[in-house]
């Protein structure tokens, strides 16, 4: 029988002295916390990349993701749209482009594939073509719009190297301030707070879109989640984006790690001031840090107080962030990538770690729909939203109905 794909190269849980209740903390052993390495090597990498104008285009610039990268070419780009393909084939520098991404695929051969879309309609597509070639993948998030599409990725994906764009991974404050945490700089973890942007899309678009980047930090900080209870309040709804079922204009949702630390993740409609709120925070029994996602390269923050009250101070990372934009994020992603062909290691952002998002945004929906906690990973793989009976509101779940 074929392992279950979150459970497949299960990471170790050791404990850490200063990080965890009992010592029972699981960490994320595949994310190193050495620099990413540059790609350097004299191996010539051909890179195609798919996108689609007016359809998530090509995300954040993962167009031009491998622009500059020592040894990289992008030998084409695919879009269905004239005008977008003219523009991308520019802003890349592609040799070629190509209306469709099945012959692009398979007239070039490529090393990497890069799936830019914003849009997961087409996730599951782009993958069974790509999974026809040799390439390595570099993916925009999130990576799949449902668990059982998730796991076609996976399997699509199997023995192939796989980065996902969550761009907190590669910067250097990011990994300064996990360095910290598990040195005992904020002392025994107690719980972690997030929230999503809180624009008009929350809350369960705001969780799919946005919400990734929090769980993909919470797992980077505690590993992976055991359990979850949630409350989803609101209707199924269209999202604004081709982005998968969706529901709810507020969501709360409480995942238990390790050692029974709690991890929190809240979404409330047009809560929104400027963002401000958007990221994951640390709080430990001598202080917090906070991850800020808001801002690309995205800062952290200490507070030495096991008061929680203050002053917050810059974490400034040893030797400053060379990253300073969302492109050059992407590009360390890229290159990073491109080592872990190289060195037979699994890549900082990896699709396990893009696969355990999406469980999680989809443990939000089903604990929500049991009215009870649910466990990690889920057994059940089809989204509760597209069952043929609709998910009853908590109100509908009080009055008795299902």
């Amino acid at each position: 029988m074929m392992a279950h794909p979150s459970r497949s190269h299960a990471t170790p849980a050791p404990g850490r002295p200063g990080i965890t209740r009992r010592r029972a903390l699981a960490w994320n052993s595949i994310w190193p916390l050495a620099a990413v390495a540059d790609a350097s090597s004299p191996r010539q990498w051909r890179v195609c990349v798919l996108g689609h104008t007016g359809r998530g285009g090509f995300g954040h610039g993962l167009d031009i993701a491998f622009r500059g990268v020592p040894g990289a070419t992008v030998v084409a780009v695919s879009d269905p749209d004239p005008a977008g393909r003219a523009k991308a084939k520019e802003r890349s520098g592609a040799l070629r482009a190509y209306a469709g991404y099945e012959e692009m695929l398979a007239k070039e051969d490529p090393d990497i594939a890069v799936i830019g879309p914003r849009w997961l309609d087409q996730r599951v597509a782009m993958a069974r073509a790509i999974s026809q070639t040799r390439a390595h993948v570099l993916m925009e998030k999130a990576f799949a719009a449902t668990l059982e599409d998730a796991d076609i990725l996976m399997r699509a994906f199997s023995g192939r190297k796989v980065q996902v764009c969550h761009t907190a991974r590669p910067t250097r404050a990011t990994r300064e301030a996990i360095r910290l945490i598990r040195n005992g700089a904020i002392g025994e973890v107690l719980e972690l707070r997030a929230r999503g942007k809180e624009d008009h899309r929350a809350g369960g678009e705001d969780m799919l879109t946005l919400g990734t980047h929090c769980f993909d930090t919470m797992r980077m900080i505690l590993g992976d989640p055991l359990r979850c209870s949630a409350r989803v309040e609101g209707p199924r709804k269209k999202a604004t984006e081709e982005i998968g079922p969706i529901a709810g204009d507020a969501i709360q949702a409480s995942f238990e790690f390790a050692g029974g630390i709690p991890g929190y993740f809240a979404s409330r409609k047009n809560q929104s001031r400027g963002s401000a709120r958007y990221g994951v925070t640390v709080f430990g029994s001598k202080g917090a840090i906070a991850f800020p996602l808001n801002d690309i390269p995205n800062p952290t923050w200490i507070l030495r107080d096991p008061s929680w009250r203050g002053p917050w101070a810059k974490i400034e990372p040893p030797g400053g962030e060379v990253a300073a934009s969302h492109p050059e994020v992407n590009t360390r992603l890229a290159e990073d990538l491109l080592a872990a062909v190289e060195e037979n290691r699994e890549p900082i952002c990896s699709a396990r770690d893009g696969l355990w998002t999406i469980e999680m945004v989809q443990a939000v929906y089903a604990s929500s729909a049991a009215a009870a906690p649910v466990s990690l990973p889920l057994v059940e793989r089809r989204h509760p939203l597209l069952k043929t009976r609709p998910v009853a509101s908590p109100a509908e779940r009080r009055e008795g109905k299902n």
